[in-house]
């Protein structure tokens, strides 16, 4: 078992690359950096800046967009344990990243073989009681108690098991930029809210006027 687990947490820390000379750098995930913007990341993951989703326009522009890092064609095990990455953009700054680890590349650790696996890159973790929220996608678990956090005055990386996926994640962001963006997306959804009546009122409109053009259309082709 014990070598099982070896095993695991090596192929665990094949996600922290850099060398161990930087130290505790929270500024950067990988290659990916806090305040890099739409198109660079785009073009790191081999996408379009146009593939990005829009959250929300007004008052901020917020975004996400989505990477599947490639696995090796017909390998049993995934050599590559990140299963997906969604990189959220505040005005088109970088601010927030969220980490899926591929559940069976994750099989069997326990979360003090996570927290060892991610102190040997960030150095050591705390364990507060807290949860994280995600904001930007309601349909997601509001929130996710941490199981660690590794931080600085600028950054905040915070590991849970994901209950929906039933793995491991980890949701890592500027946290200037980040309580900057869930402001705006609260003001967004208030505004949504506040538009709702209009905008349905409106579409009702048209559906009815569309209707009444078909009906006024046949009136005059059919021929019974």
């Amino acid at each position: 078992m014990k070598m099982i687990s070896r095993g695991a947490i090596a192929l665990v820390m094949v996600m922290f690359s850099a060398p161990l000379i930087y130290g505790q750098d929270l500024s950067k995930y990988r290659n990916f950096s806090f305040g890099a913007s739409l198109a660079s990341v785009s073009k790191q993951v081999d996408r379009q800046p146009i593939q990005a989703e829009l959250i929300h326009q007004q008052p901020a522009l917020i975004q996400e967009l989505t990477w599947y890092p490639p696995q090796p064609y017909g390998s049993s095990r995934p050599a590559e344990p990140v299963e997906k990455v969604l990189f959220s953009f505040y005005n088109g700054e970088l601010y927030r990243m969220l980490v899926f680890y591929d559940s069976s590349a994750v099989k069997g650790l326990t979360d003090e073989d996570m927290i060892r696996a991610v102190s040997a890159k960030y150095g050591t973790a705390t364990k507060p009681v807290a949860d994280v929220n995600f904001p930007t996608n309601p349909s997601y678990r509001a929130t996710e108690k941490v199981v660690a956090r590794w931080e600085d005055s600028q950054y905040s990386f915070n590991l849970f098991r994901s209950l929906a996926s039933n793995t491991f994640a980890i949701v890592m962001f500027d946290k200037q930029l980040d309580a900057q963006a869930e402001v705006s997306i609260a003001e967004s959804i208030q505004l949504e809210q506040q538009a709702a009546p209009q905008k349905e009122a409106a579409r009702m409109k048209k559906e009815t006027d569309d209707l009444e053009g078909e009906r006024q259309k046949n009136i005059k082709t059919l021929r019974p």
